[in-house]
């Protein structure tokens, strides 16, 4: 399968007491699918990966894989600091019928780059589903090089990489490192979907996409039909959500965004709270303007 276009970096839904919603869940889901998303990307920084356990992890795909129905691709995590652990974690996921897997490098130590394709060579040698790698220096502390993405885009089953560095110029590396590899690279950053596209990306796994999943989608369809106008203007649209989403830590606001926006996914787990005060009383404002903006398009 060609992985592409806009694949949403799925919050993952609680009850009040902080526990799995399935309701909520296969909410979200259809919304997401009704409005054209690509791929789901689920169990990632924005799903609370952190915060879940193993079990838990599998019984969240699990809802997410038999409510999604193959209509499209699910992108399960199952990163981790032990390469025993991620391909224990992994294996679990191929057998309830993950698509593919999403693979954030080792965090807390950091690697070298010989170890770290050891450890992408190892999974991908004990599974037989696709892997996206998954680079997020800012938060793991070590960055996959480029040739390191060439050596393992060489591998049959590391189909990709989503690059959450937030530079262009790491993405850019990427793409010319891995041209000739049957590779996609996608951008972890929702200020540089456009960006990405244009430097020759497959699209984007987005978080701003559990809201705006509209827009993020018009940013790709218009560079695809070639109306880099109107992709430029969606690009430019998601700014203001993006400025939000730093008055609390994530995903407290992403997933205050969807809960106004009408499906309850609850908080997110301790110690993140949810937003209070001004910074609440302003996200409100942006989303209402927001859901103005898209009910005049529509």
């Amino acid at each position: 399968m060609k992985y592409k276009g806009i694949i949403c970096a799925m919050i993952t839904p609680f009850d009040e007491n902080q526990n799995i919603n399935p309701q909520a869940t296969c909410e979200l889901i259809d919304y997401l699918i009704d409005k054209g998303v690509y791929g789901l990307f689920i169990l990632g920084t924005n799903g609370e990966c952190h915060v879940l356990t193993d079990d838990e992890k599998v019984e969240f795909a699990k809802i997410v894989i038999n409510h999604t129905n193959n209509r499209v691709p699910v992108f399960v995590g199952t990163g981790g600091n032990s390469t025993r652990e991620v391909i224990t974690l992994s294996k679990r996921m191929e057998e309830i019928g993950a698509s593919a897997l999403s693979i954030i490098t080792p965090y807390f130590v950091t690697p070298t780059q010989q170890e770290l394709i050891l450890h992408y060579k190892s999974i991908a040698d004990s599974v037989n589903l696709p892997i996206m790698m998954y680079n997020m220096p800012g938060k793991t502390g070590i960055n996959i090089e480029p040739d390191s993405v060439r050596e393992l885009s060489k591998i049959k089953n590391i189909v990709g990489i989503k690059d959450s560095s937030g530079r262009l110029d790491n993405m850019k590396a990427y793409i010319e490192a891995t041209e000739g590899e049957d590779f996609s690279v996608f951008s972890g950053s929702d200020s540089l979907i456009l960006d990405s596209l244009k430097a020759g990306g497959k699209g984007a796994v987005a978080a701003t996409a559990n809201f705006l999943t509209e827009i993020d989608i018009a940013i790709y369809e218009n560079f695809m039909n070639g109306d880099l106008e109107k992709a430029q203007e969606a690009q430019n649209s998601i700014e203001e959500l993006r400025r939000i989403l730093k008055l609390g830590t994530i995903p407290s606001v992403i997933k205050k965004t969807v809960v106004l926006n009408g499906i309850n996914v609850g908080t997110a787990r301790l110690p993140v709270t949810e937003p209070t005060g001004e910074s609440l009383e302003e996200i409100k404002q942006v989303v209402e303007n927001y859901r103005e903006m898209l009910n005049k398009h529509s």
